[in-house]
């Protein structure tokens, strides 16, 4: 049926109103891909009785045996549909969330989406995700909700019972989508808002401001889901049946005598049947009336299933004949009444049918793609539309006609790489043989064969003779030597043998990419573009009107490819194509040494790279992986490289200490990608560490209650904290602390001094400087190409509100007398200067701020701004690695409160003199170069005034490298003592504040049942996990628990979870936030309750301590433990008897 049909396919394509791309999104185990194989079967690319068993996109042998998606595989099919065909993309993708980055690739490509919800789980956390992503990518969704018959057949629902679930299913998911939809409207209107405010000078004061005015102008009604809308289907896949509500109007409108289009709109709702009067009536006018949902489609298919469940034979029959279908004499005699089942209702109502004509009328065809969606992808970063250059707005037009001309640009979007069996490939499969090859094989083989009786014969003529003269022997010898002759061949050919066995393992890189405009053609050459191009900058480098076939100039970012094949995604197979026309999804070979994870191809260098995808999930799970044979390094290391480049979530990199390490999204994610490196692209043994689990550290205020929760008393605090303190953090000498804990040092030759201050950050500071990464990071640039002088490019004036905005946050949340004007102090941000970590500069004689970008003023250089950057590098290098376990610091603000360098001024000062003085001397013995000398000797007698006059004046550059040789003594550089200096100051302004680690944690959802629930918490508290609400799913004995669980305690929860509850309840766990472990790492237990509670033997563990030497014994740093544990157990055993 497919090879038939792949002329017509490729006829199709041609056509772009008739496609449809579509993919389908849900929660795990929502039945995905099971309506998949439904709408599969249809083209008889599968058996129907196999849909739902077989799981035919599940192509990898660990989905088949965990029964989860993981990867998003896309396939191919052919619908009809009054006279008219379509060409349905179809994409299916994973509902676990350590998969969802590829749920990003597959939405990026599609023009709509069928989302899936489950009857009796009804909307679940990835459904709100999914619907999220849907929206971001601004693509239509269609409604499909699965698994009617477990209603039925678990639940017990009466149809009304069952009615009034779906009619509350409906409105969640609609709740959803009004949430986004107001969320929108209300931005847009905040940014209307901005702008008049900015147009109109004269603003009248008497204006009232009305909220509401922007969400009541806005029609909404086409975003919902609505069953007389035509874009909800209800079915059950795994029984094969699903409708929408105008197949049973067209049915009853010729039995009950009223027009379609009015059951259309009465089918759903609270509307009744007066059947005497043969009218719809909206309320219920006598007791008892059923909806007309209810009484006309619901009561037939809980008619139905109990029939058949009961297997009342005349009934079946009866209901069999009256609908007009065929039930073949296998499946009527079947002991099983589901197989019975799924033959009448896929019959009756086919699944396919409902789901492919929906997608067919509701969803939008290639050409329909809206403005907005194209200026979103086209606008990378902070830019706006607007802003790019003409070329590149012209290129809006292409994206909108979607034309499949000649002259139209191409432009392709490659959303992931995907690795496949070399042998899978169309060009690499065996074909069938002619009759002449199969001769010539066959004469071959003969000649083998009567070369191999020949030999044979030789030897036995030659045994006889063994014993003969030794004449003979050495004819025997040479003869021997003669027969190992062809082991010379044998080599070569194990060796073409191995190479031919390495070709057929080899993994092969196919891109997953949706052409948006032009026609892609096998053998043409296209543009790559990387992230970071920006057209503004390369266009003017490069001739007009050039082509990838041409030699272009090396611009960034820039590269040239051919593709050298494009394929057919048909699930498990790929078929070859010449060409593809723009609106459809393709498979391009070669370009694995192009791409990484997703590129932009274009024939245009005006076009912009597409925007990033946005993932959802964040990798945080992180193992070291080495080989088991250290020989097979590089194996591994080429293994790894293909990893990153096949998984768009995976992050792959070597660690400072030389470890190589793989970050994933969760435990699931972590074993296929280990799985993958031992069997596809390493192929090597490796052995895998424990999970690196990333802590953060933190000060914060002095605790008023001690661990056992006993007020701490101001004696107390003076004896035992700071007893404890002083043992732990030995302060050297010249190193001084004050009492509120300003600590002052001075750098190894004595010539400056710093005083350095910690101060926790309020939590909500911490989070808005985390949300704001990016922006910082772009500002930082901005501000570092100012002060090296560098030409910059105008900051467009969104990313400049933004900063605005920021600033303003920022001075609002930072209130009170130790924080005036801090804002305005900010020097940098750290660690990678754009962490959650503050350095203010609070010393006079100096102004430096990070929002130069603001005021555009570059500030009066001075002795200080030549040093400005140690200053800055030493914070950055504290905050990278804290003093508990070399951990990065997480909302800490440290105030330098005084730089003073007055004694490094003198010494460059006599250094100064004494080079004047020798420079004199030289003058005086060379009298040749007389003229040049005294130049530069006025040259630097002036810039010893200079100095002497104001320590304020700035070093011009090349005295300030002398003075760097000068002051460059054993010590080393100035510059260098000076960032070693901020560092340990920095370290030790954190250690005489209370520490504290902070843990990673994950937000963990899990439904259970109510006879499982004790054990589920069960489970939650010994892994430090907490409970934060517990509810009732309406309409079900199921409960959803929504807990926050450490990272650190979260491996081997999932399969615990599952073991203790058999396999009742499953947690969905996503990385949320920073948490602080109250516990102090450092504590120490002086009393006799507290040593009961916290000693050597007590029962209650300190949580943090054990976090902090785990990670400092994988560090390899200094772990204070002691090594016997239990001194009186370690006797022997003799000794007893």
């Amino acid at each position: 049926m497919v090879l038939t049909s792949l002329s017509k396919m490729t006829g199709l394509q041609k056509k772009t109103a008739c496609i449809r791309n579509i993919c389908i999104l849900a929660h795990v185990d929502h039945g995905k891909t099971t309506l998949a194989d439904c709408l599969i079967s249809s083209n008889g690319i599968i058996s129907s009785r196999l849909a739902g068993k077989l799981r035919y996109l599940d192509s990898r042998a660990d989905e088949q045996i965990r029964g989860i998606t993981m990867k998003s595989s896309a396939i191919t099919l052919l619908f009809g549909k009054d006279d008219q065909e379509y060409l349905i993309n179809l994409i299916d993708s994973p509902g676990h969330v350590d998969f969802s980055s590829e749920v990003s690739t597959a939405v990026r490509l599609c023009d709509g989406c069928i989302v899936v919800v489950d009857a009796v789980e009804g909307v679940c956390p990835q459904t709100h995700a999914v619907l999220r992503q849907a929206w971001l990518e601004n693509i239509r969704p269609v409604l499909v909700i699965n698994k009617i018959d477990r209603l039925i057949m678990e639940l017990k629902f009466t149809p009304q019972e069952a009615y009034s679930h779906l009619k509350n299913i409906l409105e969640q998911v609609n709740a959803i989508t009004a949430t986004l939809f107001t969320s929108k409207v209300l931005e847009e209107r905040a940014e209307k808002d901005t702008e008049a405010q900015l147009t109109s000078d004269s603003a009248h004061r008497d204006q009232v401001y009305d909220w509401s005015a922007g969400l009541e102008c806005t029609d909404d009604s086409h975003l919902y889901f609505s069953p007389d809308q035509g874009n909800v289907v209800f079915a059950s896949a795994i029984d094969g049946w699903g409708f929408g509500i105008e197949h049973f109007a067209k049915l009853y409108s010729q039995k009950i005598g009223i027009k379609p289009s009015v059951l259309l709109k009465t089918l759903w709702g609270d509307y009744y049947l007066n059947t005497k009067a043969k009218k719809i009536m909206k309320s219920d006018q006598s007791k008892g009336k059923k909806p007309l949902f209810v009484q006309l489609v619901l009561d037939n298919i809980w008619s139905l299933y109990e029939a058949v469940m009961k297997k009342d034979k005349e009934k079946i029959d009866k209901i069999v004949s009256s609908l007009g279908l065929k039930i073949g004499a296998r499946e009527s005699r079947h002991t099983d009444p589901k197989v019975q089942l799924s033959a009448i209702c896929s019959q009756w109502l086919p699944i396919s049918q409902a789901v492919l004509s929906m997608v067919c009328n509701k969803l939008p065809s290639p050409l329909d793609i809206t403005v907005e969606r194209v200026e979103k992808l086209m606008s990378v970063g902070a830019k706006a539309f607007d802003s790019l250059p003409q070329e590149t707005q012209d290129l809006k037009d292409a994206f909108m006609k979607c034309s499949s001309e000649e002259a139209a640009p191409v432009i392709v979007f490659v959303s992931k790489m995907f690795a496949v069996d070399a042998k899978t490939l169309p060009q690499n499969k065996p074909r069938p043989l002619s009759q002449e090859e199969i001769a010539q094989r066959r004469e071959l083989v003969r000649q083998r064969h009567a070369e191999k009786l020949a030999a044979t014969q030789g030897q036995e003529m030659g045994q006889p003779d063994a014993g003969g003269n030794p004449e003979d022997q050495t004819i025997k010898a040479g003869g021997m030597k003669g027969d190992d002759q062809p082991s010379v061949h044998q080599t070569e050919a194990l060796t073409v043998a191995t190479a031919k066995l390495e070709d057929e393992n080899k993994e092969a890189f196919v891109a997953f990419a949706r052409v948006f405009s032009g026609v892609v053609k096998k053998g043409q050459k296209l543009f790559v573009l990387g992230p970071k191009y920006d057209p503004a900058e390369s266009l003017h480098k490069l001739p007009s009107g050039c082509s990838a076939a041409d030699d272009v100039p090396p611009v960034p970012h820039l590269a040239c490819c051919t593709l050298e094949d494009l394929y057919l995604l048909m699930g498990r197979e790929l078929e070859q194509l010449e060409e593809v026309p723009s609106g459809n999804v393709l498979g391009i070979g070669g370009l694995q040494e192009f791409v990484l994870k997703s590129a932009t191809l274009s024939s245009s260098p005006a076009c912009p790279p597409f925007t990033p995808l946005t993932f959802e999930a964040t990798p945080i799970v992180r193992v070291a992986v080495e080989p088991k044979h250290p020989s097979e390094m590089p194996q591994l290391v080429k293994g790894m490289k293909l990893l990153n480049q096949a998984d768009p979530c995976v992050q792959v990199l070597i660690q400072e200490t030389g470890e190589h390490v793989l970050i994933t999204a969760g435990e699931v994610h972590l074993q296929r990608c280990l799985d993958d490196l031992r069997e596809r692209f390493a192929r090597v043994e490796i052995s895998v560490s424990k999970p690196i689990i990333p802590f953060r550290e933190t000060i914060m205020r002095p605790p008023k209650v001690d661990m056992v929760n006993e007020e701490i008393g101001k004696q107390q605090k003076v004896a035992v904290i700071h007893q404890s303190k002083e043992e732990q953090n030995k302060v050297p000498e010249g190193v001084q602390v004050d009492s509120d804990g300003l600590v002052t040092m001075s750098t190894a030759n004595k010539y400056a001094t710093l005083s350095v201050r910690a101060t926790p950050l309020p939590e909500e500071v911490t989070q808005l400087l985390e949300e704001n990464c990016d922006l910082i990071r772009t500002m930082e640039q901005f501000t570092s190409f100012l002060n090296e002088g560098k030409k910059t490019q105008e900051m467009n004036q969104k990313t400049l509100d933004q900063i605005r905005e920021l600033k303003q946050k920022l001075e609002q949340k930072l209130q009170g007398r130790k924080w005036r004007n801090a804002v305005d102090c900010i020097w940098s941000f750290g660690p990678r200067k754009c962490g959650p970590n503050i350095l203010l500069n609070r010393f006079e004689g100096y102004e430096r701020s990070v929002w130069q970008c603001l005021d555009k003023g570059v500030k009066e250089a001075s002795l200080y701004r030549d040093f400005d950057n140690s200053i800055v590098s030493g914070f950055q290098l504290a905050t990278l690695s804290g003093p508990m376990c070399e951990e990065p610091l997480m909302g800490v603000c440290f105030s330098v409160e005084k730089w003073d360098m007055t004694k490094f001024v003198e010494q460059m000062s006599v250094n100064r003199q004494d080079l004047d003085e020798k420079a004199a001397g030289e003058t005086l013995a060379t009298e040749e170069a007389a003229p040049e000398s005294t130049d530069r000797d006025s040259k630097s007698t002036s810039e010893s005034k200079e100095i002497q006059e104001s320590s304020q004046q700035p070093f011009k550059l090349p005295s300030k490298r002398k003075g760097e040789t000068l002051l460059a003594d054993c010590y080393g550089p100035f510059s260098g003592q000076l960032i070693a200096t901020m560092k340990e100051a920095c370290r030790y302004a954190l250690q005489v504040k209370p520490q504290r680690l902070m843990a990673a944690m994950y937000t963990c959802e899990i439904m259970a049942t109510a006879e499982v629930l004790g054990r589920v918490y069960a489970v939650l508290s010994k892994r430090e996990g907490r409970v934060l609400q517990e509810e009732m799913k309406e309409g079900t004995d199921m409960f959803i628990i929504k807990a926050v669980l450490p990272v650190a305690e979260s491996f081997g929860f999932a399969d615990e979870i599952r073991k203790r509850t058999s396999g009742l309840a499953s947690p969905q766990l996503v990385f949320s936030h920073w948490e602080v472990i109250p516990d102090d790492p450092f504590w120490v237990p002086t009393t006799e309750e507290e040593y009961l509670h916290f000693g050597e033997k007590a029962d209650s563990e300190n949580q943090a301590r054990k976090y902090m030497n785990a990670v400092r014994k994988r560090k390899g740093l200094y772990v204070d433990e002691k090594i016997v544990e239990h001194a009186e157990k370690q006797r022997t055993l003799s000794r007893n008897k």
